[in-house]
């Protein structure tokens, strides 16, 4: 089927029949996670009663906005949690990360990142080593700062937690790897990381962006005792029509501050015009389980390709999916140029532009993206990127549908290592 629309080698068409078969068993297992989360949510929005009258946005000042409010209440049942901000008026996963630290955090209080370095877009927001100097970063408004590197081999320091956190106001958790070389955490880590961090400290608000490991699994962090979780809608909870937003839910009084945050001291949640969005958030959000499962079905696919290649993708095809990325070292900036424009041109949206690195806000090195997406830098449709450092990792992620995502992986393989084929 595939040679019949692209030209692709031989030898690559054997190695994608030989993945697909090898990848059958685990995506049977990523359908049942699916088939779970999509009646779950069902039963939330059946049990919300939601109605035709929640998807009309408000203009203005948003006051008496019942299909924001709903939203609201709707993703925290979704998710196990007592309250949820599910808002539009998010711009990034980042910026709701922002909000929810500035929102619980007070000058003199300590952030503990307990998995090691945070994403690199968050070092302007806490203030590390100087970023974001002069921008009102956490550090400028007295926050202090500290971190607890990963064991060799990727796993949390558990007794290094512990003991940092006793002093500690916020422990934050990154369950996605980021720029590193880790896997994702799966809820049982997360919730060994919690119960190490709490037994020290029982008042320590424990934070996990959870960003690309949204119904991944059947439950979210907040079952494994998280304070807070944090992501974005044009990642796996927008389903891929979501075209903007993020969300923050967990503990409600810690919810109710980041509302605050988010708009004004004193106003809180009860402002923000949600215009003609929700229809999008709403329905994304409905789609998300399926979306979600065809992505990870993207990412066990392609490392189950890459492995086949001898490439060495992390996790493995084998090993469980705790977020939507598959990662490896292309060796040379030369092969993961060659990688990201491989997607670039198996995108539906802007197929025919090359995408080069660039000085990217909030990276610390020129990074290179591709993202032939139907919504500006969404990461639940197929997108790839990396920074420009040795050894040249390709974070590779999304998907909204195995079979296109299947030919655009192919794509970038060929581009990347025809020579090899």
């Amino acid at each position: 089927m595939l040679e019949e629309f692209f030209d692709f080698s031989p030898r690559l068409l054997e190695l994608d029949r030989q993945a697909m078969e090898l990848c059958r068993p685990f995506f049977e297992k990523v359908d049942a996670i699916r088939d779970y989360n999509q009646v779950k949510m069902l039963r939330a929005f059946t049990g919300q009663k939601v109605a035709a009258t929640h998807l009309v946005g408000t203009t203005g000042y948003g006051y008496d906005d019942a299909g924001r409010d709903k939203l609201d209440a709707l993703f925290a049942q979704v998710v196990g949690a007592e309250d949820a901000l599910c808002r539009p008026h998010f711009l990034s996963g980042t910026h709701a990360l922002t909000v929810a630290l500035f929102g619980v955090l007070r000058a003199g209080d300590t952030l503990l990142a307990a998995t090691g370095r945070p994403y690199d877009t968050l070092e302007g927001v806490i203030g590390i080593g100087g970023a974001g100097r002069g921008c009102g970063t956490l550090a400028e408004f007295g926050v202090k700062y500290d971190e607890v590197p990963l064991l060799e081999g990727g796993a949390p320091d558990l007794e290094a937690i512990a003991k940092k956190a006793a002093n500690a106001k916020v422990c934050h958790v990154q369950r996605s790897r980021g720029y590193s070389s880790r896997a994702a955490f799966d809820l049982e880590t997360i919730g060994r990381v919690v119960q190490a961090a709490k037994a020290a400290n029982p008042d320590v608000i424990v934070l996990v962006d959870n960003c690309y490991g949204t119904f991944t699994q059947t439950a979210e962090p907040v079952s494994v005792g998280a304070d807070l979780i944090v992501g974005s809608l044009i990642k796996n909870a927008g389903g891929g029509i979501a075209p903007t937003g993020g969300y923050i839910a967990g503990r409600a009084d810690l919810v109710e501050q980041c509302g605050h945050r988010l708009t004004a001291p004193g106003t809180g949640r009860e402002l923000g015009c949600t215009l003609d969005s929700l229809r999008s958030l709403y329905l994304g959000l409905y789609y998300a389980p399926g979306v979600t499962a065809e992505a990870v079905k993207t990412s066990i696919y392609s490392s189950c390709l890459l492995e086949l290649l001898g490439k060495n993708p992390i996790p493995r095809y084998t090993e469980p999916r705790n977020d939507i990325i598959t990662s490896f070292e292309a060796g040379t900036g030369e092969a993961l140029v060659g990688f990201c424009q491989g997607v670039q041109a198996g995108s539906p949206v802007d197929s025919y532009v090359a995408p080069e690195p660039y000085a990217m806000a909030g990276y610390t090195d020129q990074v290179i993206m591709a993202a032939g997406a139907f919504t500006l830098g969404s990461s639940i449709e197929l997108s790839c990127d990396g920074p420009m450092r040795a050894p040249y990792t390709v974070y590779l992620q999304g998907g909204l549908n195995l079979a296109a995502s299947r030919a655009g992986v192919l794509l970038a393989v060929q581009r990347a290592f025809g020579k090899e084929l």
